[in-house]
């Protein structure tokens, strides 16, 4: 399906805005801040609640019809170097409404302040947290965008070898899953991605991955052993540098047993969604992350399992 008419206005804005490379983690933080205001009014009846988890800022989003006992843990993208509870909400909010279900969202230490392991063990935090508060991980949902992408692959895979149980189910948006770069798209796509380039990703893996080596499967979970994964859905556009990443993980994880969808998409760019309601690509994406869900337990999203 052709992309629609206001994605391909968005697409030549972001391909404008992000013009510029080479900003400082600093220049890169305020672009992000000044780039979240641009957003429609959320509606007046989703809740946005701050929160403190042993010293991790949060947030919870609450659509108005929310299914009790359901959650999703929602780590943002921003290369681990950027990235905010402020930046994340215009995708959370609509994807809240869509799933009917309420959103943990922390904003995990970031590098190169904070390298790895600092959001690994932020995300854990959260996670142990809401089991805490009486959820169930077969309750729980991971899902995230771009390095919050890769970071769910990687907190699932700590949780499994420390052998804690594991969410129900991962929506990955464009995860930036090998911090190696060693897809072969990005030299393909390098010029019809609007949004990222591998010179400036690898400068942000050095930061994130600090002492600890870049292809360690819990920093670059394409080299992890995807084995007694939940199901995955994988949604990305073909002209992403990072299309390579999520093609690696499909493959991994078909040949590990695990029940994964890869969601090909065509004119747009990465993570798309955090847009919001400013694309009706975001809703189709999130209605795809509903059906997902729907399918995989059903019973699930409707606050009953069958």
């Amino acid at each position: 399906m052709a992309a629609s008419l206001r994605s391909r206005f968005w697409r030549s804005v972001i391909r404008k805005v992000f013009q510029e490379q080479g900003l400082s983690v600093l220049d890169e933080r305020a672009r992000t801040l000044k780039n979240s205001k641009v957003h429609v009014p959320f509606p007046k009846v989703i809740r946005v609640e701050r929160i403190d988890i042993d010293g991790v800022p949060c947030a919870t989003v609450r659509p108005a019809r929310e299914y009790d006992g359901r959650t999703v843990l929602y780590l943002h993208g921003g290369g681990y170097v950027t990235g905010s509870i402020d930046a994340s909400l215009m995708l959370c909010v609509p994807m809240a409404r869509t799933l009917g279900m309420k959103i943990l969202l922390p904003e995990y230490r970031l590098a190169p302040e904070h390298p790895f392991p600092a959001a690994l063990e932020d995300a854990l935090k959260a996670y142990r947290w809401l089991l805490s508060q009486g959820y169930s991980a077969a309750d729980i949902v991971f899902a995230g965008d771009s390095a919050g992408g890769g970071l769910c692959l990687a907190v699932v895979r700590s949780l499994l070898d420390a052998g804690e149980a594991a969410p129900s189910a991962v929506l990955c948006l464009s995860p930036w899953a090998d911090l190696t770069h060693s897809g072969s798209s990005h030299a393909s796509n390098a010029a019809s991605d609007v949004l990222l380039n591998t010179e400036m990703l690898r400068v942000w893996a050095s930061y994130y991955a600090g002492g600890a080596a870049l292809d360690d499967p819990l920093v670059s979970p394409v080299y992890a052993d995807l084995t007694g994964f939940p199901p995955l859905l994988l949604q990305v556009d073909r002209s992403e540098v990072l299309l390579d990443d999520s093609l690696r993980i499909e493959r991994t994880a078909e040949a590990a047993g695990v029940d994964v969808r890869l969601s090909l998409w065509d004119g747009l760019w990465h993570v798309w969604p955090a847009l919001g309601d400013l694309l009706p690509e975001s809703r189709e994406a999130f209605e795809e992350m509903r059906e997902f869900l729907a399918t995989r337990r059903p019973g699930f999203i409707s606050g009953r399992e069958s």
